[in-house]
């Protein structure tokens, strides 16, 4: 684990650096600024420190001067984190003290390796820590079976890739849709054992695809959880599981947490699956599972 710092003024950016490297487990602090990033360097000395380049107050070619003119800080990895993209920019970028660069959008799957190239061995994670309780060990032999297929529905781009980072490493095949309407076409095609929805979407929202899936027999017996943002928690809470959801989860929520919840929703979809497994024919049971006709 490693102390990093993410100077971004982007709310939208800097919630999803902050989530995908707290999601492999490292201690983030986090500045809006410039001079807020300074200040944070100062007091905290980070292991490692991602800063975008157009910042309010200190611009961060300024952030990079001061702390590379400063021997307390000058070791600490700076890492460039811009949509700068002119010929030129990365040179530029470097010659101002930055030691790395990564270019704007960042690519959620591959983020955190590319940060923690510039960490030290031992500071490096061999894989997310999010993994259930049960037994971080098993993830090994994930790759070549899929625990189970969760359809994300939700408009907003960064909650999906969110959902994504957090769920694949550990052999979720994550299917994202951004709509209702485009969610149940794709339950009817794809059977997924579990659908998490988004509450407020443009159109039709969780609460309309909900009803349409407990009212279709062939998917009213697939587990069906809310995660939302909504402030109107109590309320939303009791129309969403009077409607049939398993769970309404509240963002925002830890990574470690939210694999537990799903893993409680998908209970007796796991039971369901490990009985096949173990019976004969179990291999051809699996290939075939999206015909099931028997939940």
């Amino acid at each position: 684990m490693a102390r990093l710092l993410v100077i971004e003024d982007n709310p939208d950016n800097l919630e999803l650096m902050t989530y995908l490297l707290k999601a492999f487990g490292h201690e983030i602090t986090t500045a809006r600024d410039g001079a807020e990033g300074i200040a944070a360097a100062q007091r905290d000395l980070p292991d490692l420190i991602v800063c975008d380049i157009h910042l309010p107050k200190v611009s961060g070619y300024d952030v990079a001067l001061q702390l590379k003119q400063n021997p307390r800080l000058r070791p600490i990895p700076l890492i460039a984190v811009t949509a700068l993209a002119m010929v030129g920019d990365r040179d530029k970028v470097l010659a101002a003290g930055f030691d790395g660069y990564l270019p704007k959008p960042i690519v959620p799957e591959t983020f955190v390796g590319q940060v923690e190239v510039f960490l030290a061995p031992g500071q490096r994670l061999p894989k997310p820590a999010i993994a259930p309780a049960a037994d971080t060990t098993a993830k090994a032999s994930l790759p070549t079976r899929t625990r189970a297929r969760i359809l994300v529905v939700d408009n907003s781009s960064i909650n999906l890739s969110l959902m994504t980072s957090t769920l694949e490493p550990f052999g979720y095949h994550v299917i994202l849709c951004h709509t209702a309407a485009e969610a149940m076409a794709t339950a009817q095609s794809m059977r997924p054992d579990l659908i998490i929805s988004d509450l407020h979407m443009p159109g039709h929202d969780g609460f309309d695809l909900i009803k349409l899936v407990k009212a279709n027999p062939a998917l009213q017996s697939i587990p069906f959880v809310f995660l939302s943002s909504t402030v109107w928690e109590d309320e939303d809470k009791r129309t969403g599981l009077g409607l049939g959801a398993v769970k309404f989860i509240q963002r925002p929520i830890e990574p470690q947490e939210l694999l537990r919840q799903i893993e409680v929703s998908l209970e007796p979809v796991s039971s369901k699956l490990d009985a096949r497994s173990s019976t004969p024919g179990s291999r051809q049971a699996e290939v075939d599972h999206g015909d099931d006709t028997d939940r």
